[in-house]
């Protein structure tokens, strides 16, 4: 117990609640006491010396003397391997069976008494000792995997291998990811856990882990960008340190990334190429990103608090009087009885069903917040009692069902990792569905247990399914709400199959995107928690969740009205933009926060609501390609060192460039352009890249560029659909793509192609068919 623990747990002495939570934490030490064994005296271990070969499709197994490595390179280019025949399925992060192997890779000796895997986009190089290369065709290293180490109980029956794998990059790489990290996007010399955390209040920068991590590292170097996924769920530690160029005597000193897991398989995954490319690969492997409904992409407020139908309908016919959009309301647990999810408080919301569809004629929809803690002894836990053979919840090792307190008070956890489970859990949204709520929002899922010292999670033996493999919760922790996320998601689509759900979850793991997206959670009301939400944003796309956003404002506090303005403009150009408070926080109200900050909040969500169409474009573009909606400045030129250390800004698609103000105070801010002509959008000065701009940034606005010759769908102002584009500078092209929603169904729409060219002294936008589209607006003439 450290200090904070030892202060948290003497104020929780002073509640009933912190009383109950005192003995749900004991039992739950008592329980990991009798359920987990003591390693007792470990011996380590390394490969050993490479002793012979086998070619199998799309590379080979290598035999060590004291372990082996199987290497496949697949169809795409994507490069495995795993060590002590770690194979790359079952896992809760790769799609079905994974892709197929290359069958024109082979594997061939190579120098040194080593070998290697050759492939049109890849090679793969094992050393003698079992390090592994990673190279372009031409033969440049872009990672190299020193040899593995183990530690092992010298009695296995206490537990499996804990292990070691250190990598070195470039001098010049920077590394981004690793799920949703508040201190980022790029990720800093330093140590960063894998292990999904509730922070247990409003976090900031220097908090780590929260909700949402994942092995997963985009690493950018002048040779190329690769990613790296070691597809492994337990607790483990993931050191950092960038490389220096010239070091000592002028040598180049490699970064390194050193992967420290507590147990679990070592198997590791490798994707190389463009950023376009890589993130194409990733979804390929985990799946595609889903598409939220149309009306999930505009403006949505949420409060810890409304506490009553009545505030709801005060807050919306705020909005409504004020000519201020809105396209959603979140309840929170509020809403709940007593807190027990699937339920209704009667007296605070005495006629839901009208309440939604009243909100709905105005084109306004409810989300419902999902806890997964049962409360223990009420119908739902009976209902889950029955199912399948042993129930649904999750067990200790002498099968007594694990307990923990939550706010409905002490409750059970269902066991996501079992079908059965899952299909059961998803069927209880038919509820919801009948309360007339659109989406819904699953929170408190890493999972969480009250405790006033430990870890406030379910105990570290707490057994689980697995699906079929079983497992304690060592490795079911980091896949818990990632298994939840699906067993909504499922249910979802079989009680609603002609509409897209819309779900998103505060934790996750990899693979997160085919369920949905998340957010960044209890975020603190402050200049430096604005900046953590564009960090999270940003890295949380990278790793292959596009669809994510801040609860703008933060939290947990009461924001000023400027950090509450520059929040909401960073918001109204992140795909999941919401406004979001804790109950002893200050409003969220646009109009709460003065007539000034109104009248430029009104612009924002106007301008957000315009450029709906292009967030549903984006919305469809990633699912087809995987590249996130909100990219960083080198996505289309990583090799640019500069545009790799920017980090106040980002690109939106691409034709927009957004440069948010985050500091207190700030009315002009420098900004980072890439190659090409950039036109400023609110004064339609023309600005050339690569280089530095210094832009005005009053107080109504933020600096936003649009790219010569990009071509936006926008919404006008009769509320149809228009185009938008950005004349290219003289003897230059643009065009762009638009993809139009198909409506609530998962149909993908159709992929219009357009083109921009000048034709004498007029710009000319065609479709595919070389005709010319009349009516669109040029801008930047």
């Amino acid at each position: 117990m450290d200090g904070r623990d030892l202060v948290r747990a003497v104020k929780d002495l002073g509640t009933e609640r912190g009383r109950r939570a005192w003995r749900s934490a004991w039992r739950h030490r008592r329980a990991d006491a009798v359920g987990l064994p003591r390693r007792g005296a470990e011996r380590a271990r390394v490969p050993g010396l490479l002793t012979g070969t086998e070619a199998r499709p799309g590379g080979g197994v290598l035999r060590f003397a004291r372990s082996e490595l199987v290497v496949r390179v697949a169809v795409g280019g994507a490069v495995f391997w795993g060590w002590d025949g770690a194979p790359p399925t079952p896992s809760y992060a790769v799609v079905g069976t994974g892709p197929d192997p290359d069958p024109r890779a082979v594997l061939e000796p190579d120098t040194g008494g080593g070998w290697r895997v050759v492939s049109e986009r890849v090679t793969v190089a094992v050393s003698r000792h079992g390090a592994v290369e990673v190279r372009t065709p031409g033969g440049t290293v872009l990672r190299r995997e020193l040899p593995p180490r183990w530690w092992e109980p010298v009695d296995p029956a206490r537990g499996g291998a804990r292990w070691s794998q250190r990598g070195e990059v470039p001098a010049d790489a920077r590394f981004f990811g690793l799920g949703g990290r508040a201190a980022g996007p790029r990720l800093r010399d330093g140590t960063y856990r894998l292990w999904n955390t509730d922070p247990g209040g409003a976090f900031g920068p220097g908090t780590d882990p929260l909700y949402l991590t994942m092995p997963v590292q985009l690493v950018v170097a002048d040779a190329g960008t690769h990613l790296v996924f070691h597809d492994n769920s337990w607790d483990g530690r993931v050191v950092l340190r960038e490389g220096e160029e010239g070091a000592g005597s002028g040598a180049d000193r490699p970064g390194s990334s050193e992967l420290r897991m507590d147990g679990g398989p070592l198997r590791c995954w490798v994707l190389v190429g463009t950023p376009a490319r890589v993130l194409q690969g990733w979804a390929g492997l985990t799946g595609a990103p889903a598409v939220p409904p149309e009306w999930a992409l505009g403006y949505q407020h949420a409060r810890w608090g409304f506490g009553s139908a009545a505030e709801v309908r005060r807050v919306v016919d705020g909005y409504a009087s004020r000519g201020l959009a809105l396209s959603a309301v979140h309840l929170d647990i509020d809403h709940y009885d007593g807190h027990r999810a699937f339920t209704v408080d009667r007296e605070r919301f005495p006629d839901l069903p009208e309440l939604a569809l009243e909100l709905r004629r105005k084109d306004v929809h409810l989300v419902s917040i999902i806890d997964p803690a049962v409360k223990a002894g009420d119908a739902l836990h009976a209902s889950g009692l029955s199912v399948g053979a042993g129930g649904a919840f999750v067990r200790d090792a002498r099968g007594r069902e694990v307990r923990g307190e939550v706010w409905p008070g002490e409750c059970a956890y269902p066991d996501f990792t079992d079908p059965a489970v899952r299909e059961w859990w998803g069927g209880l949204y038919e509820e919801r569905l009948a309360q007339g709520f659109a989406g819904f929002w699953h929170d408190m899922n890493e999972p969480v247990s009250f405790a006033p010292f430990g870890d406030t999670t379910l105990p570290r033996s707490a057994r689980h399914s697995m699906d079929g493999a079983g497992g304690d919760h060592r490795s079911g922790h980091n896949v818990y709400a990632l298994t939840m996320a699906r067993a909504g998601w499922e249910g979802l689509l079989r009680l609603r199959p002609a509409e897209r759900p819309f779900l998103f979850s505060r934790s996750g793991w990899a693979g997160m995107q085919r369920y949905g997206g998340t957010w960044s959670g209890d975020v603190e009301s402050s200049w430096d928690g604005l900046r953590a939400s564009l960090a999270l944003v940003l890295g949380l796309g990278l790793c292959g969740v596009p669809y994510s956003g801040p609860d703008v404002g933060g939290f947990g506090g009461s924001p000023s009205p400027e950090l509450y303005l520059r929040w909401l403009q960073l918001g109204a150009y992140l795909p999941l933009f919401r406004t979001h408070s804790a109950l002893w926080a200050g409003q969220r109200e646009p109009w709460e926060f003065g007539p000034e900050t109104e009248r430029a909040a009104r612009a924002a969500l106007a301008e957000r609501d315009r450029l709906r169409p292009y967030f549903v474009t984006l919305a469809h573009l990633a699912r087809r390609t995987g590249a996130p909606y909100v990219r960083p400045l080198w996505w289309g030129a990583p090799e640019d060192r500069a545009l790799r250390d920017c980090e106040d800004a980002f690109l939106l698609g691409d034709a927009l460039l957004v440069a948010p103000v985050l500091e207190c105070g700030a009315d002009r801010r420098a900004v980072r352009l890439p190659r090409g002509r950039w036109y400023d959008t609110a004064t339609g000065a023309a600005h050339e890249g690569p280089g530095q701009v210094l832009l005005d940034a009053p107080r109504g606005r933020i600096p936003v560029l649009a790219r010569a010759g990009a071509l936006l769908p926008v919404r006008s102002p009769g509320g149809g659909a228009a185009l938008e584009v950005w004349a290219p500078a003289r003897g230059r092209t643009g065009g762009g793509v638009v993809i139009r929603d198909a409506g609530p169904g998962p149909a993908a729409g159709e992929a219009e192609r357009y083109a921009v060219r000048w034709d004498g002294d007029r710009v000319l936008v065609e479709d595919e068919a070389g005709e010319a589209v009349p009516g669109v607006r040029v801008r930047g003439l």
